[in-house]
């Protein structure tokens, strides 16, 4: 019989044996903590429909993070950077509330075309999953998805994903502090595009792209989901870094 102490050492061994790794050479801050210098507002993309596109959700500056709502019930939008990038890794840090959608953009068009790693943060929701954005929903890769609550997902898959499950769905409160910052990380390169993804430094997802679909530079961006009522609830980054990995650079 399996002692159930096993599942908090384990999730405590993997939040804490890999967070040394998240800090690495190479990479440059692209928010300053302060304000929305180098970033600005999108309001092309579908889920600012609620406002007829004129405004893209409410992203404001607050304890050092960016955070994001929708401005009027259903209206979300993106806040992408003014630079665009080609091959690189972005890491953040996360805190949201459960609830809103949302989601980290690679390579983002100003309507929201993009390769998805997911921040689904949401019953039914995905953290870190590969999701084509606006490229007719291909791909759709998952090993989890959240259940009712923060604290419990379920390892059934979506898709075909590469990679499976590296975190026992006993041990998720553990390697996941919810209300807490964690550690969302995505690299793309080449094109079509080969893209891997972290959760506090533990490889969460990993997709080769077979098709040329999408242009191979584009912005990093954050989004808020459009649909329902999430004016009270909100998104928040920080940390916010960015190593190029051109091969030119």
């Amino acid at each position: 019989m399996k002692s159930t102490f096993t599942l908090p050492f384990l999730g405590m061994a993997l939040g804490c044996g890999l967070v040394a790794q998240s800090v690495s050479d190479g990479f440059v801050s692209l928010f300053d903590g302060q304000t929305l210098n180098g970033w600005h507002v999108s309001a092309k993309t579908g889920h600012s429909r609620a406002s007829r596109n004129q405004t893209g959700g409410k992203w404001v500056v607050e304890d050092g993070a960016i955070v994001g709502s929708q401005d009027i019930p259903g209206n979300g939008g993106l806040v992408i950077t003014d630079e665009q990038f080609g091959d690189f890794e972005v890491k953040l840090e996360m805190q949201n509330d459960f609830g809103p959608d949302s989601g980290l953009f690679l390579r983002s068009t100003e309507d929201g075309k993009a390769w998805q790693a997911m921040i689904d943060y949401h019953a039914g929701g995905n953290l870190m999953g590969v999701y084509g954005e606006g490229l007719g929903g291909r791909p759709h890769v998952r090993n989890f998805s959240f259940k009712d609550q923060v604290t419990e997902i379920t390892d059934r898959p979506t898709g075909e994903p590469p990679v499976p499950l590296p975190v026992l769905p006993d041990a998720w409160p553990y390697f996941w502090r919810h209300g807490q910052w964690n550690e969302l990380r995505a690299r793309i390169e080449n094109n079509p595009p080969h893209i891997t993804t972290w959760i506090n430094g533990v490889k969460i997802m990993e997709w080769q792209e077979t098709e040329l679909r999408h242009p191979a530079k584009g912005g990093i961006a954050l989004q808020v989901h459009g649909g329902g009522d999430h004016t009270r609830e909100f998104v928040r980054y920080r940390n916010i870094q960015v190593k190029r990995l051109d091969k030119a650079n």
